[in-house]
């Protein structure tokens, strides 16, 4: 993911990216971060959150508007909350009813995860012949990541998508 977004004016996108000429509704992108795979994510693999991720994704496709339900909702009702005990300037303009409601929510969730699911390795040495590479010795392992997206329709609850995918790293090591 590279670029930026603004709905209809995303900026270097990938070219790959399903993009819509209008948008479909508003859509929040909601994370369980109680979820176990997010405590992976985030301690074993320092990792953060994948919500910017796919917010910037789910932006620069034009397909919905992406609307605050994250961390920084809770600056929203921070604000909300100096405006009601009377410490914001006179005409902040923040007022009931502004909050945009979303139509939609798309939940990520990583299914499998594991490092090393395959792996590789090897020492050239003492081989006859083998010149510089006498004393290199290496290492290939693979790791793996399974992942699903659902899409839920807010007002009914009626899950209206769900999609997954898969990818694999491999990672050489090489040292003499």
């Amino acid at each position: 993911v590279t670029g930026s977004a603004g709905g209809a004016t995303a900026q270097n996108a990938n070219a790959q990216l399903e993009h819509c000429d209008q948008t479909l509704g508003t859509l929040a992108v909601v994370e369980d971060q109680t979820a176990p795979w997010y405590y992976r994510l985030t301690r074993e693999y320092k990792l953060t959150s994948t919500v910017p991720l796919i917010r910037m994704l789910v932006q620069q496709s034009n397909c919905f508007v992406v609307v605050e339900r994250g961390r920084a909702f809770g600056q929203m009702q921070t604000e909300r909350a100096l405006n009601q005990a009377g410490e914001l300037r006179e005409g902040s303009n923040f007022g009931q009813g502004q909050v945009v409601a979303a139509d939609y929510s798309l939940n990520p969730m990583i299914t499998f995860s594991q490092k090393d699911t395959r792996g590789v390795g090897g020492v050239l040495g003492g081989i006859p012949y083998a010149g510089a590479f006498g004393a290199l010795a290496g290492s290939l392992r693979t790791s793996e990541a399974s992942t699903t997206l659902t899409l839920v329709d807010n007002r009914s609850g009626v899950q209206l998508a769900a999609a997954e995918g898969a990818a694999s790293n491999t990672d050489f090591a090489a040292w003499n």
